[in-house]
Parts: C-alpha cells; structure tokens; sequence
C-alpha cells in the first residue's frame, strides 16, 4: 500500500470512528510535503543520473587545472559584505538566479566562481557575536579587540579616550602597512566612509560612533581625542589615501544654516582636504553624485586623489536610489583605474555595507538585492585585473539571524511562501524568517500573522520585514563562521577554517608587506643584486687584465 493510500485510508477510518462519537488514537497525519506531487520545477537533465557524474567530473577536471601560484601579489582587493552570512549568500544566489529569469538554486554568485574557500571566526575577544568595529579591526589590523572599538587593541576600554590616546594600543591597518611599502592606498564604501569598517582602515577610536566631533563627549574632546572624520582627513594613514568614496557627507561638513553638515567644531574638513592636496602640490577632485564621477572617470587625465560622498548619511539602498547615485560597481570600476596608475601596486578595500542595515530592519529583499549588487561589484574587479598579479578576497565582517527554512520547491520564489506546507496552525509561512527583528511572527490575537494577507508582503515592497521569533527594535548579528573567497596569488594560503584577524597577515605576506616574506618577494632585488655582483666581478676582470697587460 502507498504513502497515500495509507495516509487517506486513516482519515476515512478517523471521519467514521468520530461520526460514531469513537474515541480512537489515531497518528497525526504527516505534512503535505510527503504526499506533494513533483515540484515544479526540475531541468529534464537533472533527472538522469549522468548529468550529476558529468558535473562532478567536470568540476574535479577544473580543481586538477589550478595551480599553485606563489607570484609576488603586486596589488591586493579586499572586499567585505557587511553582514554577509552564508544564509545570505544561498538567498542572494537564487534571487539572482530568479531575477535573470532562471530557476534560482542553479545561480552562481561572482566570488562563489574563486577556486579557494576557508572559514574565518568572528567573535570579538569580549562577545560572542561581533559587531562590525572590532571585526574591521581583526580582518583590517590583524588584531582581535573588544566590541565597539575601531584600530586599538584589547588593552583599550571601550569609550575612553585615555586608551585612545595611548599610541601603544592603536593597531595599524594593512592600508598603512601598504603606503608605508610605498603602494597606493584607497577605500570604497556604500555606508558613511566614517562608519565602522571602512573607519578600521584609518582610524584609532575607543568608540566607533564618535564619527563627528558632534559625537565625541566634552571632556574626551578637552583631552586631544579626534573624531573619526578628523582622523580620515587629518592624520595617517588617511589623508594619503588616492581614493575615498561613499556616503557621509554630514560629517564632514560644520552645523551652519543651510548645511546639513553635524559637526560643531565649524571646521569644512571636505575645505580641508582639498586646502591639504593644494599643498603638497598634487591634483584632486572633489565629486558629491554620479555625473561628477564620470566627468573624473572620462578625463583625459586622472587626478592623483580622489574623494567623492554622494549621499549626507548611508548611500540609498540600490533599489531606491536616484539615478545620479553611483553603483558600487562603478565606484569600484574608476578606483581600479586610479589606483592602476601605480607601478609599485595597490591595496584597495570595499565593503557593501548595506546588506547589514537590509537585515537589521529585518529587509530580506533590500539585503538580497544589495548583495547581488556587491557580486557585480565583485565581477567588475576580476574583469579589471590580472589574476597572475592581483589577489581578491572575498569576506563578510559577520553574519546575521535570517535564514531559509522549510521545505519550498524547486525554484520556489526566494521571497514568498513555502508552497509545499503551512504550519501546524494551518497559517502559512515565509521561506525567510529571522530569529529575531523588527517584525513580530505574532499578533495582538497571539496567533501567527498570516504573511499572506499582508498587502506588503504579496506585492513584494521592498520595505516589507520578514517575520521575527523574538521582538526586538533591531535585528541582530549571528556568531557563526563567515565564508572567505580567494583568487590570486597566494590564493591556497586561505583554505581550511582560521581566525579572522590572519586574513591581513595573509594578504600581506602574498603582498611582500608585511613582517613574514616569501621568496619571491626579494626575486627583483636579488636579480639586482646579482647584476651588481656580476658587474662588479667583470670590472676586477677588465682592471687585471689591463694591468697585466
């Protein structure tokens, strides 16, 4: 007997035995999704059985070509999605997949093509889930710190400016550790370039949002400590990047009528910037939105320095913003051109930060989106660059509490209802939910909202937030592994599963800057030195023959 006749012959036998008012005990009956006929959608080729073996052998021909390349890393990419998870990547890959028109699961993400895959831990040395300053410290300095705290090390207490000004505590980035060997430095950001991860690059805070000195406490400001724009602009290691761009343009500017500037000071540190460019006698451009951009971009010549803040907070998310608002992607496309013009090489970072601020508002549409946008930001860097010269590592700084649950069919929408079954209160239920967040999973009648009544959710608004276990103001952090994506040289160094503050020492040594060298990393100078020698040896010779003779 099938699955099913068994399944309808126990509820014949329940409906009679309660007609005769029986009382029996009966089994619960199993889901829908036992007795669901086929999903909707299967490719006729995964059906047989050697598609699968062809793949998997194709897959193993692929790995058997990659080789070990251990090239001195001329130039070095970080990128980091904020909030990135492993959950958000499988969501990000069908969305995407779904948006072309595909089925979903079958989707390739751009970093998901890198031959080399590791595991980073992100916990801060003080929390179990992190937040996004201590772990720009770890992926940025290579030193785990305390939760809040930007470029110091764990002997700081978070909000102290004593601690702040000890130079003792402060960690340096991998970007001075790059201008120190004389390469060019730049960042690209879709938060406030003063926010969290990209401050790690720059900045020595013992409180990440002391942004302005709006934010810094009097008596803090009374010792010398410096907001985090002052430091951008002012001190080392940023006042030489070549490229800042993103958002945060009210911290940069004075609290004046008509400005929509925050800081109290009265100090236009975006005045300041280009004053200091004047000089030390070298060119730059100061661009507020996409036209300004691309008239930089489409320039016969290249300034050396660039700072573009094309929004006063966040950039806009990329489903809402205008259309004189750059991509990531194109961002990302003219600091590979700037930076292209150093012959020593560069190091550039670039964080799609605003995956993070989708999840904290429980925004799973607005987080997927911005995560594909983050992909093709990805792809635009693997296009422009030389994987024999140029390593790109791919990361998140953390995870986030959403997941993809339930049983949905095969190319089920990503950001609807799981169509095979509902819950046990017969109300059905997203595909993505969170632990916790903004929008409660029950209502004021203690039952279960029914997402499906909800105008928001069926007309698939962006600003709908997807159902939370626990209530809470903002959704959180999660403290699982993040996934590392490497392709370049020195590529194989970032297997297996490691703390996430080894990813700059890994990046350093491909690039020949930092404290452990490989061998290739002196080829150049021992070709030199060779030369010399061999220069010096055949002058002896000349200079001995000539006087014997």
């Amino acid at each position: 007997m099938s699955r099913l006749q068994t399944l309808l012959l126990a509820q014949v036998v329940a409906a009679l035995c309660a007609h005769a008012d029986v009382s029996v005990s009966t089994p619960k009956p199993k889901k829908v999704l036992d007795t669901i006929m086929e999903p909707k959608f299967i490719p006729p080729e995964e059906k047989i059985g050697l598609h699968w073996k062809r793949s998997a052998i194709n897959t193993i021909r692929s790995k058997l070509q990659v080789t070990i390349n251990e090239n001195k890393a001329k130039n070095g990419i970080l990128f980091i999605g904020d909030g990135m998870s492993v959950a958000t990547i499988m969501a990000a890959r069908t969305y995407g997949g779904q948006l072309a028109q595909g089925i979903g699961e079958e989707n390739i993400l751009e970093f998901e093509k890198f031959p080399i895959t590791g595991l980073a831990r992100t916990y801060c040395i003080d929390a179990q889930v992190p937040d996004s300053a201590c772990t720009a410290t770890s992926y940025l300095t290579g030193v785990k710190t305390k939760y809040g705290v930007i470029g110091l090390d764990g002997n700081v207490t978070r909000g102290s400016c004593y601690s702040q000004l000890y130079e003792k505590n402060w960690a340096p980035s991998i970007g001075h550790w790059a201008l120190e060997h004389g390469l060019d430095v730049g960042l690209v950001t879709t938060t406030r370039v003063t926010h969290a991860s990209p401050a790690g690059m720059y900045a020595h805070s013992s409180e990440r949002n002391w942004e302005s000195d709006a934010d810094v406490p009097d008596e803090c400001l009374a010792m010398g400590c410096e907001d985090i724009a002052h430091q951008l602009v002012f001190n080392e290691p940023g006042r030489r990047f070549k490229i800042i761009l993103g958002g945060g343009r009210q911290e940069f500017l004075p609290n004046v009528t008509g400005s929509t500037g925050r800081r109290l000071d009265g100090v236009d540190l975006i005045e300041k910037w280009q004053k200091d460019k004047v000089e030390r006698n070298v060119s730059y451009a100061y661009v507020n939105d996409k036209s300004e951009l691309m008239k930089v971009y489409n320039s016969d010549e290249l300034p050396e320095y660039l700072l573009g803040l094309f929004h006063d907070d966040h950039m806009a998310y990329h489903l809402k913003s205008s259309s004189n608002q750059p991509t990531l992607e194109e961002m990302v496309e003219i600091a590979i051109k700037m930076l292209s013009k150093s012959t020593k090489g560069y190091f550039l970072f670039v964080e799609g930060g605003r995956i993070d601020h989708a999840h904290h508002d429980s925004l799973a549409h607005l987080a997927l989106d911005e995560t594909v946008e983050y992909s093709k930001a990805v792809k635009k860097a693997k296009e422009m660059t030389n994987e024999e010269d140029t390593l790109i590592v791919v990361s998140s700084d953390h995870a986030h509490t959403m997941t993809v649950a339930g049983y949905p069919s095969r190319g089920n929408d990503i950001l609807g209802l799981v169509d095979t079954t509902n819950g046990d209160d017969g109300i059905p239920y997203t595909t993505i939910s969170y632990a916790n967040g903004k929008a409660p999973s029950i209502g004021a009648d203690g039952k279960r909202v029914d997402v499906s009544l909800h105008q928001m959710f069926t007309s698939r608004n962006p600003d709908y937030s997807y159902p939370s276990l626990v209530p809470l103001d903002s959704e959180t952090h999660g403290g699982e592994d993040v996934a590392v994506f490497a392709s370049g040289p020195w590529q194989h160094l970032f297997t297996s599963s490691y703390e996430q503050n080894v990813i700059p020492h890994l990046m350093a040594y491909a690039m020949c800057i930092g404290d452990e060298q490989h061998a290739n990393c002196k080829s150049s100078g021992t070709n030199i030195q060779s030369s010399i020698l061999y220069i010096s040896i055949f002058s002896i010779v000349i200079t001995i023959g000539l006087y014997y003779n």
